[in-house]
């Protein structure tokens, strides 16, 4: 089963809304199924309804990713298990499109599309995605980005558990205002330590006087 694909339905609609600096893709019916990405059946489901289901499903969504990011693994359990059992998903053994080089199918799970409606659909699969990343790699990989005003979801996929941010973008520009940061620190204590030292010589002279 391609865990990462799943998966990432539950990253780009968290991702649709960045709070902190105040913007919402999620306004339509179109950004909707433009988050269904290449499943265009499913995205033909959509309704104008959906959007505010939708929206819904991504504030609990972005729960589990808070609690996960807080180090608070079981609340993020619990969302994410509440998540599960309000939308279930039925998995399928699929072929049809995967063939060896004898032309014999090549069996894969697939998790079937065939939901009441769309946001039921598309939760049924993000959830459960995000429930297989957890559970094959550990809480601690999902993520928010450090990067202020950013807070995107992410999961951390890296060899050492290291990823801090959504992006190589986030990631420059926090480097670069750490950098100014240091270099501000370290112009104010050199502006310090050369008062101290002219302090230091004027009690110095007026002693000798």
């Amino acid at each position: 089963m391609e865990l990462a694909y799943y998966s990432d339905y539950a990253v780009r609609l968290v991702n649709s809304e960045e709070p902190a600096r105040g913007t919402d893709t999620l306004t339509s019916v179109e950004a909707v199924r433009e988050l269904f990405g290449a499943n265009a059946s499913a995205a033909r489901r959509a309704t104008d309804a959906d959007v505010t289901r939708f929206r819904s499903v991504r504030a609990r969504l972005r729960a589990v990713f808070q609690a996960a990011d807080e180090g608070d693994e079981t609340r993020a359990v619990d969302l994410l298990n509440a998540l599960l059992l309000e939308f279930p998903v039925s998995p399928q053994i699929s072929g049809h499109d995967h063939r060896d080089d004898d032309g014999r199918p090549l069996w894969h799970m697939h998790l079937a599309d065939h939901p009441s409606n769309a946001t039921a659909g598309y939760a049924a699969i993000a959830a459960m995605g995000l429930a297989f990343h957890l559970t094959e790699y550990g809480v601690d990989r999902l993520g928010l980005c450090e990067a202020t005003p950013c807070r995107n979801a992410y999961l951390d996929t890296s060899t050492n558990r290291s990823r801090r941010y959504c992006s190589d973008r986030c990631a420059t520009r926090a480097n670069v205002a750490a950098y100014r940061a240091r270099k501000r620190l370290e112009a104010d204590r050199s502006a310090k330590t050369g008062l101290a030292a002219e302090s230091a010589q004027r009690s110095t002279a007026s002693g000798e006087r």
